[in-house]
C-alpha cells in the first residue's frame, strides 16, 4: 500500500489505510480515533454538499461548521459522486488499496451502490469492513439519529428528574458507537495480522447504549422492575451524587463505610455515623431520604470551596461542577494536551479538543487540519488508474 508518511504524534496505526464513507458523528468519531492513532483516513464525500455536519452551524470556522471541525482532523477529503459510474469505479479502486472501510449509511445503501461488505470482501479477503447504523444491519432503515436512539435504548428514562425523560448533554449514542467501532476495527486488524483475513463488523448505536446500561440492566434482569432515574444520585450507593452548597454545587461520592464516617466528621455531623439507620450502605439506601435531608442541611451551611477542602483533607471523593468554559480554560486541561491548535489557510488558527490517549507520554497531534471538501482529490485519486473525469470536475 502506498501511503503519505507522517512522523509526529501517535503512529500506532501507521501504514493502515482507511476509506471513510461516513458523515455526521458516529462514523466520523470512529475514523477520528483511527486517524489520531496514525491511520491514513481518506474521507469520501458528495461533491455537491459534503458531509452534512459541514452545515450544522453556527458557529462556523470559515465555511465549515465547528461541529464538522471537531471530528474530522487528520483526514484527507475526496469528493466523489457515488451515483456516477466513473466515481463508483474510483471508489472501488481506492478501496482496493485500503485495509479498512467504514460506513454509516442506512442499511442497504452500501449494497445498492455496489460497495457492500459482501461484494468488497469477495474481491479483497483481507479487508476489514465496519458498518455503523442506528439499529443494526438487517433491522430495517429506521432513522439512527442520536436523539432517537437515546429514547429507544432506555437511556433517556435513566436521565433527568424522575418522570421527565432527558437526553444526555453529549450525543452519547453517536460517540459510544464510534468508540465501539474503532475498538472493533483495531481488534479485527490484530486478528488479520495472524490470519490474513478481514472481518465484516456490524455496530448498532442501539446496541452500544444497551451495553452501557450495565448495572441498571443487571437490576432489571434480577428483579424484573425497570429502574427509574436517580437524577443526580446513585441507585445503589448513598450518599452519592450532586449536592447544593451554600454558594453552588459539588459532586460527592461516598463509596464505603469508612468514607461515610469521615464525611460526617468533616461536615460537623459525627452523630450521623453512629445513627443506626446509616451504619452500612444497605441501611443508608433504605433510609436514603432521611440521610439526604441531613447531608443537604450540613452542606448548604458551607461554601463550595470549604466543602471541597474539608472533604479532600479526609480522603472523601469530591469535586466541583464546572461549565465547559472553565474546563477548557483550566491549565490542567492544557497540560494534558486536551486542546489542540491547528492552522488552515482559509480560517487561520483554530482549536479543537483532543482524543485522550497518552502512549509513553505522547498524545495525538493535528497532522492535517480538518479538510476542505474535495481538498485532496488530486493527491489521492491522482494515483488511481481510472482516467476519466469525475462528476466533481477534477481529472484523476
Amino acid at each position: 500500500m502506498t501511503g503519505f508518511a507522517h512522523t509526529e504524534g501517535l503512529n500506532l496505526l501507521a501504514g493502515v489505510r482507511v476509506v471513510d464513507f461516513t458523515q455526521a458523528l458516529s462514523g466520523p468519531y470512529c475514523t477520528l480515533m483511527l486517524a489520531d492513532l496514525g491511520a491514513e483516513v481518506i474521507k469520501v464525500e458528495s461533491p455537491y454538499r459534503g458531509d452534512d455536519a459541514r452545515h450544522w452551524g453556527p458557529p462556523f470556522v470559515g465555511n465549515d461548521a465547528a461541529y464538522f471541525m471537531s471530528v474530522n482532523r487528520n483526514k484527507y477529503s475526496v469528493a466523489l459522486d457515488l451515483k456516477d459510474d466513473g466515481d463508483r469505479r474510483r471508489a472501488r479502486e481506492l478501496i482496493g488499496t485500503a485495509d479498512v472501510v467504514v460506513e454509516n449509511w442506512r442499511p442497504g445503501t452500501a449494497d445498492r451502490l455496489g460497495l457492500g461488505a459482501a461484494s468488497l470482501r469477495a474481491a479483497h479477503a483481507a479487508l476489514v469492513y465496519c458498518s455503523i447504523s442506528g439499529f443494526g444491519q438487517g433491522q430495517g432503515t429506521r432513522s439512527g439519529y442520536d436523539q432517537i436512539v437515546q429514547g429507544t435504548s432506555g437511556v433517556m428514562r435513566m436521565t433527568g428528574r424522575p418522570g421527565e425523560p432527558t437526553k444526555w448533554g453529549v450525543p452519547v449514542a453517536d460517540i459510544a458507537s464510534g468508540m465501539f467501532a474503532a475498538t472493533a476495527v483495531v481488534s479485527a486488524l490484530f486478528e488479520r495480522s495472524r490470519t490474513g483475513l478481514g472481518r465484516a463488523i456490524d455496530i448498532a448505536m442501539q446496541d452500544s447504549l444497551v451495553s452501557m446500561l450495565t448495572h441498571h440492566a443487571a437490576r432489571f434482569l434480577k428483579t424484573g422492575v425497570a429502574p427509574e432515574s436517580d437524577h443526580n444520585g446513585h441507585s445503589t450507593i448513598a450518599p452519592y451524587g450532586m449536592f447544593r452548597t451554600g454558594d453552588g454545587f459539588i459532586n460527592m461520592c461516598v463509596g464505603n463505610d469508612s468514607q461515610f464516617e469521615r464525611m460526617c466528621e468533616a461536615l460537623g455531623q459525627p452523630g450521623l455515623a453512629e445513627d443506626a439507620r446509616f451504619r452500612t450502605n444497605p441501611l443508608r439506601l433504605a433510609h436514603k431520604h432521611e440521610l439526604l435531608r441531613e447531608v443537604d442541611a450540613a452542606l448548604t451551611r458551607m461554601s463550595t470551596e470549604r466543602v471541597i477542602a474539608e472533604l479532600e483533607a479526609v480522603g472523601v471523593p469530591v469535586g466541583p461542577v464546572l461549565d465547559i468554559g472553565s474546563v477548557l480554560e483550566d491549565p490542567d486541561t492544557h497540560e494534558r494536551q486536551m486542546v489542540l491548535h491547528f492552522h488552515r489557510d482559509d480560517v487561520g488558527e483554530a482549536r479543537v479538543v483532543n482524543t485522550p490517549w497518552k502512549f509513553d507520554g505522547i498524545a495525538p497531534v493535528v497532522r492535517l487540519a480538518p479538510p476542505r471538501l474535495g481538498e485532496h482529490n488530486d493527491k489521492v485519486i491522482g494515483g488511481l488508474s481510472v482516467d476519466s473525469a469525475g462528476s466533481n470536475g477534477r481529472k484523476s
